[in-house]
């Protein structure tokens, strides 16, 4: 059967089929491509809206975007919409599609526009944002909205699709307007990828890392200290003091030196940064003696003060300062999202100080330390090159010659990448990690980015090899980007069964009776002097419930203890992973582990 075209691609902009004048162009059939999908998804939305509007004829719309995986509306409407009523409007939905109703678009002037939609404030609203000009209306059926577009030219393509669920939304972000309802949706092409997707989000609920983070008693949030601010519960504090460690060697071994910067500034510093006026609505403010302090959002100043602090040379070139740095950043609390979008949070976080020379050797170390570590924790992962921001300092020149060398360094290996226009920090162009879980999600975690604007701005200096002042480069680095939202990452990538040499608790000690629980304290501290946590269930419990709760726990092992053991100095080891049980001596049970945590290479 012939593919059927939706809309034509012209560079990166797509053009619907009803836009189109020049047909010469590549051609978006319907399917699962990203562009498709786009064109699909958007449509869905106004199918959704126009279900809606025929179930509750008040109501009223704003805004209906595509975004990562779906689609959402933000619209007015004098009923409350649950969860059970999502059945309803999907019907209603499929109703509208095997009808097949023609989608049309024409165009009128803002000032027609605006007097159409005058008894509608919420069109009035999106109008206000929308640039003066034709304005671009689609129309199916009875139903018609502001649109750009694009969408397909008919509700037949409208088939696979799935309401995912309603949230309140702020009118344009604003906390301070009125609250919206908003509908979340999916789409696809084909029954399929539907059916793939749908089974995806339900293992997605099952491995929230918020709902394993309080199985496993790994963290907690609490109002009365408040949103976004975690609370590290012993094992997830055992979980993240593991990592921070192994992280700690790994860097050493990589020739970065630790180091400490205050969380404290004087408002002056991020005057001269650039933060104050380019990332001030993100920070948080305080006074002490009449004069204004900002708390760090990053680690970049502290670590620039650090190389000042000594005449350098080109010898000592180059200089890598690491710090695990808890920052602060202002986020408003509908965004917040339990590890992922928190408030205060520790960066894996490193700066580089080095000649412009030895930038593309720097970055080509930082990403075969990248891929050393996301291989040990089965990650897959992409690159992308961000390019200057509309809000940046410094000139084109500078900017042009940084984006230029992360660019070389990833061409020189051969390393594929994408570009994000105007996605860089607002001091330099940066190459983001955005790792693939085990659910095929994408998630951004670490950054490179390359910097000439703080070191002229701080008037950072180096004697070179005739004995000249030069200005050195300073490369930002984070690798797991925050210790938070990775420990959220690999909870759910894991299913929070972590790898045994993280786990929290890697092996559950289970005495069958009293009489086996001093055999079983001399294997757990045995375990702790080789930096391996255990747990012992010495309850006055039933053998099986304690295997039981030991299981619930996701540990990699459990040994079981009885009076053969006992006798024999042996263990009855559970290897969750290997899905088998054994019988071993102490002596090679102990030899297994230290091979276990040996595996880690760095």
């Amino acid at each position: 059967m012939e593919k059927e075209v939706i809309a034509y691609l012209d560079n990166e902009t797509i053009i619907d089929s009803q836009s189109v004048k020049n047909t010469n162009l590549k051609e978006i059939y319907f399917d699962n491509s990203k562009e498709s999908l786009e064109v699909i998804r958007h449509s869905c939305a106004h199918l959704m809206a126009q279900a809606i509007k025929s179930l509750y004829p008040e109501a009223k719309f704003f805004v209906g975007p595509v975004i990562e995986d779906g689609f959402y509306y933000d619209f007015r409407v004098e009923s409350k919409i649950g969860e059970e009523d999502l059945v309803k409007i999907e019907k209603k939905m499929k109703e509208l599609a095997e009808a097949k109703i023609e989608i049309l678009k024409y165009e009128i002037t803002k000032n027609e526009a605006l007097a159409k939609f005058q008894n509608d404030d919420l069109k009035q609203e999106v109008l206000l944002r929308i640039p003066d000009g034709a304005v671009s209306i689609y129309k199916q059926g009875e139903f018609e909205d502001l649109c750009r577009g694009p969408h397909v030219p008919n509700t037949k393509f409208l088939r696979f699709f799935k309401l995912t669920r309603v949230a309140g939304a702020y009118l344009g972000g604003d906390e301070k307007r009125e609250m919206l309802t908003r509908i979340y949706g999916t789409a696809f092409a084909d029954k399929e990828s539907l059916k793939e997707y749908l089974t995806i989000i339900e293992e997605a609920k099952k491995r929230d890392h918020r709902k394993l983070g309080t199985e496993l008693k790994l963290f907690t949030f609490d109002d009365e200290i408040g949103g976004g601010l975690p609370i590290w519960l012993s094992n997830g504090a055992r979980l993240r003091s593991k990592l921070e460690h192994m992280l700690y060697k790994i860097h050493r071994l990589r020739g970065y030196e630790p180091v400490r910067g205050p969380e404290l500034l004087k408002a002056d510093a991020w005057k001269i940064s650039g933060h104050y006026a380019n990332y001030k609505e993100n920070m948080y403010f305080t006074q002490i003696d009449e004069q204004e302090y900002g708390i760090k959002p990053m680690n970049c100043v502290g670590h620039i003060k650090i190389y000042q602090s000594d005449v350098r040379s080109y010898r000592d070139l180059p200089l890598k300062f690491f710090e695990y740095g808890v920052v602060h950043r202002h986020e408003k609390s509908g965004v917040l999202h339990g590890l992922f979008r928190v408030r205060e949070f520790t960066q894996d976080d490193a700066h580089i100080f080095c000649m412009p020379s030895q930038i593309k050797e720097q970055v080509l170390e930082i990403l075969a330390f990248v891929d050393n570590l996301m291989k040990l924790f089965d990650f897959s992962y992409e690159m992308e090159i961000s390019t200057k921001p509309a809000k940046a300092i410094g000139d084109d020149e500078i900017w042009d010659t940084a984006t230029k060398a992360l660019k070389e360094a990833l061409d020189e290996q051969g390393l594929k990448y994408g570009i994000d226009e105007g996605g860089g920090a607002f001091y330099g162009p940066k190459i983001d990690i955005k790792i693939t879980d085990a659910l095929k999600r994408k998630w951004q975690c670490g950054t490179i980015q390359v910097d000439f604007n703080l070191p002229e701005r701080f008037k950072l200096e180096y004697t070179d090899s005739n004995n000249e002042k030069k200005q050195p480069v300073m490369l930002h680095r984070a690798i797991l980007g925050s210790f938070e939202r990775f420990i959220g990452i690999l909870t759910e990538h894991c299913a929070g069964e972590f790898p045994f040499f993280i786990a929290p608790t890697a092996v559950g000690i289970v005495p069958i009776s009293d009489s086996h629980i001093a055999y079983a304290k001399e294997i757990q501290r045995a375990l702790l002097e080789l930096n391996i946590d255990s747990e012992v269930y010495e309850k006055n419990e039933s053998l099986s419930k304690k295997i039981r709760t030991a299981e619930k726990q996701k540990l990699p092992m459990i040994l079981v203890l009885g009076d053969e053991e006992v006798a024999k100095r042996s263990v009855a080891l559970r290897d969750r992973r290997a899905k088998e049980q054994k019988n071993l001596s102490l002596e090679e049970f102990i030899k297994l582990v230290k091979e276990k945590m040996s595996e880690v290479h760095f």
